[in-house]
C-alpha cells in the first residue's frame, strides 16, 4: 500500500467503517497481537499520555492512527484501569478537529484538577507550504469521559524554538501550575527544555529553557517528565542526537533518566551531582516513557515499546506497536529502580516449580511446551556461565538468547539475532550490561507473543525488545557445557 501524503491526512470520516473493521479483524488475527500489554486495535500506537488517576481510575492515552501503522493523522486512544494491569479501551478520545491541531493531536500529559482531568498536549498544524507550526493546547475531560478542548492555545510557539516543539508535561507545585516541553533551539539547533509557568493554567509565561547540567543533549529534546521518586527529583526524556561521549547507546533514539540532588521550580534549575545520564532501558525498544506521581506519591512509569525511524515486522499486518508493563520506581544508591506493579502477580493463572532434565548434548530443558504468554522467575547461583534459550526450537537453534555470566566477568546479554524475522539489524542484534562479580542472578521475565521484558535482579537493570518468532517455538532451555545450578517458578499468564 503505497502510503501518500494525502492518504495519511485523510480526515476519519472519510474512512469507512467497512475499511475500519477489516484492519481491526486484520490485527486480531496477527500471531504476534500481545494479550496482557496495549496494543491497537488496528493500525499503529506510538507515545503514552496523560498518565494520570482521576474520578477513581488510573488512566493512560496513548497517540494513534487507526488506519495503518504508519505516522498519519495522529489522535489520543483512551484506556483506563482499576489496578494498573487490567486495561480497558474506550477508543479515540482526543480528535484532530480544531485549528490548532488540524493535523495532528500530539504527545502530552495529564494533570487531575479538581473534579475534571486537564490535558496538555501538542497540536500539530500544517500551512500551505507544509511548514510544521506546534501548539501547547488544552483540553479538559469530566467525569462522564466528555473531553472539551480549550478555545486558545496554552502556549504559542516562543521565537527562540523551531517548530521541533512538544511534548508538554503537566506539573503542580504549591499553588503553580508547570509546563515542561521538549524543544529545538532556533539559533544552534540544539536540544532544550522549555519551562513555563502559570497560576490559571489559561495565562502561561515563558520561563526560557530549564538550567540543566549538560552542555551538549544533541539536535532534538523530546518527551521530557521530571518525576519525584523516593524523595530524589527524576529527570526522564529522550535526547535526539546525543553524542557516544555523553552516554553510550545503540538504538537510534536513547531514553535516558538522571536522577537529581534538587529542583528548584521557580528557577526552573534541576541539580544532579554527579551529573550523569544512564540508559532508562537496556533493551532495544523503549522510547518516549511518560511517568507521574500518584496521588500516594509513588512514582509509575509506562513506556512505548517502539522505535522512531524503524520498521516493525507487524507492519504488514497495518499495526504496530504497545506499551509496556506499568513499573513502580524507586531510588537506591543513586540509581532508578523500576519493577512491575504489585497487581501483576494477579495475571498467574498456573505456576510450576521448574525443574530441568539433566544436560544432554548441552541442553538442560525447563520447560518444552511453555506457550506464549508466560512469566519466569529464575536465580542462578554465583560463578557459573551459560545461555538461557527462550521461545526455543526443538533443535535449540533459533530462539531468544540470554547469556550470563555470574563469575569474575559478570555480564548480562540478550541477542534477538536469532530470533524468528530480523528487523532494525542496523542498530544491532545483542543487549548487554555488566553484572556484579561472583552473585547470585535474579531474573523477572514478562513474555507475550512478541514482547518479551526482563527484570535484572530486581529491577537494577532492565531489557525490553521486540521478537518475531513463529508460535511454535515453545521451548525453555539453558544450553551450555555445564550443568547449572538454579531455583525458578514459571507461570502462565492469562490475558489482561
Amino acid at each position: 500500500m503505497a502510503w501518500t501524503r494525502e492518504k495519511r491526512y485523510r480526515s476519519y470520516t472519510s474512512w469507512s467503517q467497512e475499511e475500519l473493521t477489516a484492519l481491526r479483524q486484520q490485527a486480531a488475527r496477527s500471531p504476534f497481537k500481545p494479550g496482557y500489554h496495549i496494543s491497537p486495535r488496528s493500525g499503529l500506537l506510538n507515545d503514552p499520555n496523560g498518565f494520570s488517576y482521576f474520578n477513581g481510575q488510573w488512566h493512560v492515552f496513548y497517540q494513534s492512527y487507526p488506519f495503518g501503522p504508519v505516522h498519519g493523522l495522529k489522535s489520543w486512544t483512551h484506556c483506563v484501569s482499576s489496578d494498573l494491569v487490567h486495561w480497558q479501551d474506550l477508543g479515540l478520545a482526543l480528535l484532530p478537529t480544531g485549528k490548532y491541531d488540524s493535523h495532528g493531536a500530539y504527545s502530552g500529559s495529564a494533570l487531575n484538577v479538581g473534579d475534571r482531568l486537564f490535558l496538555a498536549y501538542t497540536g500539530n498544524v500544517r500551512d500551505q507550504t507544509w511548514q510544521r507550526h506546534s501548539y501547547q493546547n488544552g483540553a479538559w475531560l469530566d467525569q462522564d469521559g466528555q473531553i472539551t478542548k480549550c478555545d486558545q492555545p496554552l502556549i504559542m510557539p516562543p521565537a527562540h524554538v523551531t517548530e521541533h516543539f512538544r511534548d508538554p508535561q503537566l506539573l503542580k507545585h504549591g499553588e503553580n501550575y508547570y509546563i515542561l516541553a521538549g524543544a529545538q533551539d532556533r539559533t544552534s539547533l540544539s536540544g532544550q527544555f522549555s519551562w513555563f509557568k502559570s497560576t490559571d493554567l489559561t495565562t502561561w509565561k515563558d520561563q526560557g529553557y530549564l538550567k540543566q547540567p549538560w552542555d551538549d543533549l544533541g539536535f532534538m529534546v523530546e518527551c521530557p517528565n521530571l518525576v519525584l521518586v523516593d524523595g530524589s527529583p527524576v529527570l526522564i526524556f529522550c535526547p535526539q542526537g546525543l553524542a557516544q561521549q555523553q552516554l553510550k547507546y545503540q538504538n537510534i533514539y536513547p531514553n535516558t533518566y538522571s536522577v537529581g540532588t534538587a529542583f528548584n521550580f521557580e528557577d526552573g534549575k534541576f541539580t544532579a551531582e554527579p551529573a550523569s545520564l544512564t540508559n532508562l532501558d537496556e533493551g532495544f525498544d523503549v522510547y518516549a516513557s511518560q511517568s507521574f506521581n500518584a496521588p500516594n506519591g509513588k512514582a509509575y512509569l509506562i513506556s512505548w515499546i517502539g522505535l522512531p525511524e524503524i520498521d516493525y515486522p507487524t507492519d504488514q499486518e497495518n499495526w504496530a506497536h504497545c506499551l509496556s508493563l506499568v513499573k513502580e520506581l524507586h531510588v537506591k544508591d543513586g540509581q532508578l529502580i523500576q519493577q512491575p506493579v504489585a497487581a501483576q502477580n494477579d495475571l498467574q493463572d498456573h505456576a510450576l516449580t521448574l525443574v530441568a532434565t539433566p544436560l544432554q548434548s548441552g541442553h538442560q530443558l525447563l520447560q518444552k511446551n511453555a506457550g506464549q504468554q508466560y512469566q519466569l522467575d529464575l536465580k542462578i547461583d554465583a560463578d557459573q556461565q551459560g545461555c538461557l534459550l527462550l521461545a526455543g526450537s526443538s533443535d535449540q537453534a533459533q530462539g531468544l538468547r540470554l547469556e550470563f555470566n555470574t563469575g569474575k566477568q559478570g555480564q548480562f546479554t540478550v541477542d534477538r539475532g536469532h530470533a524468528g524475522t530480523p528487523f532494525a539489524e542496523k542498530y544491532g542484534t545483542t543487549r548487554s550490561c555488566p553484572l556484579p562479580a561472583h552473585q547470585e542472578l535474579e531474573l523477572k521475565i514478562f513474555i507475550d507473543h512478541s514482547v518479551c521484558e526482563i527484570f535484572v535482579n530486581g529491577g537494577e537493570k532492565v531489557f525490553t525488545l521486540r521478537y518475531f518468532a513463529p508460535q511454535t517455538q515453545t521451548e525453555i532451555a539453558f544450553i551450555g557445557e555445564n550443568e547449572l545450578k538454579y531455583s525458578g517458578r514459571y507461570y502462565e499468564l492469562k490475558n489482561m
